[in-house]
């Protein structure tokens, strides 16, 4: 558990069902705070954050696919909103593709816990509001994840062809 500033908290559990992908579970977990403090509103009083994150494979996550969003192919990312409408504490579950990390951070020539992480980031994005269902707005969660991905160390992830600010 990580404590934040009025008594808020941030809960991470990490469940790695997919070992093949070298991951810092401590990186993981300040991803996330980065995250919910930038994005999630945190500093509102009685702020609270459970998240769940689990690392699986092509097969279990093509199989979660299909079975809340009918589906039937993989994907890179699932992510789900628990938390009680008329709560200020968030429930998140977020289920990422290991194997597919692994996959395209050969492709896109970066390390997997980057891609990794890009797909993290985009799951805990999408819990606390954005949207990629236009263009425009695929463009700004695109760019915030970026923007923390580049802040934490792993470089400009989804868009490889950004320059470091000066």
């Amino acid at each position: 558990m990580i404590m934040g500033s009025a008594g808020q908290d941030i809960n991470v559990q990490i469940a790695m069902n997919f070992d093949a992908i070298d991951v810092s579970m401590a990186g993981l977990r300040k991803l996330v705070t980065a995250v919910c403090r930038r994005f999630g509103g945190y500093g509102k009083a009685n702020r609270k954050y459970e998240i769940s994150i689990a690392i699986v494979d092509d097969a279990e996550i093509k199989k979660l696919n299909a079975r809340f969003l009918n589906h039937k192919t993989t994907t890179d990312c699932l992510s789900f909103d628990l938390s009680d409408a008329k709560d200020e504490s968030k429930i998140f579950e977020i289920i990422v593709n290991g194997e597919m990390a692994v996959r395209q951070a050969k492709v896109r020539e970066h390390p997997g816990e980057a891609e990794l992480a890009l797909y993290i980031a985009h799951g805990l994005l999408h819990n606390l509001g954005f949207d990629d269902s236009t263009p425009s707005l695929a463009r700004k969660i695109h760019q915030a994840e970026d923007e923390i991905l580049q802040q934490l160390g792993y470089g400009f992830v989804y868009n490889r062809s950004a320059k470091t600010p000066k």
